[in-house]
């Protein structure tokens, strides 16, 4: 009876050890097989910001996926001068410090890192302090996205949940919902309804 019991403790405590490692943020290996394909501002050839702001509520509680209204890529190349395109857009016509989103999804299936983890955005006025802002590259009005962005950007929430940079119980929106807007698209609005977290208020 003994035995036995000290043998159930162990498993337990074995379990127990082994849920906290997982769960723990600062688990470098953990952490570094969720970590999706995340193309650095220098590797896309990103300009200085003029300022810098961190998130008010950090880590973000909100998730509003956008995209860019614009012709799609399928190649790193091409993806990387669209996000070339859009941080001189918003910089040089909108006089923003930097390019409005956190982080761009291309349909080549790479992460391409905007202002990053952390920082206040300029892609949903309500939301810039409290949300970290994904576009996905392309018009998403009538089709969406293949495959290959669409877990690009799930893996890429489910990477900042871990590196505690999304609240686990967070909420995910789609740009609509927070302002006076068609983006993200109908056809990718609707997808995004059948993801967890997704929220109607």
């Amino acid at each position: 009876m003994i035995k036995s019991t000290v043998i159930i403790f162990l498993l337990v405590s074995c379990q127990v050890l082994l849920c906290a490692v997982h769960k723990t943020p600062g688990n470098k290996l953990l952490l570094e097989n969720l970590r999706p394909n995340i193309i650095s501002r220098s590797e896309w050839g990103a300009r200085r910001p003029s300022s810098v702001r961190n998130l008010a509520e950090d880590p973000a509680p909100f998730v509003v996926i956008h995209h860019s209204d614009s012709d799609s890529c399928i190649t790193q190349a091409i993806c990387q001068a669209r996000v070339r395109n859009f941080q001189n857009h918003h910089m040089n016509n909108k006089n923003w410090e930097d390019i409005g989103y956190n982080f761009l999804v291309g349909e080549d299936g790479n992460i391409y890192e905007g202002r990053g983890w952390g920082k206040h955005g300029a892609h949903s006025k309500p939301y810039n302090s409290k949300s970290i802002g994904i576009c996905m590259i392309g018009n998403f009005n009538n089709h969406n996205p293949n495959a290959a962005a669409v877990k690009a950007v799930r893996d890429l929430i489910e990477y900042g949940v871990s590196l505690g940079k999304i609240q686990e119980n967070y909420t995910l929106l789609g740009h609509r919902q927070t302002t006076q807007t068609t983006c993200p698209g109908d056809s990718l609005y609707q997808l995004i309804q059948t993801w967890p977290h997704w929220s109607s208020n």
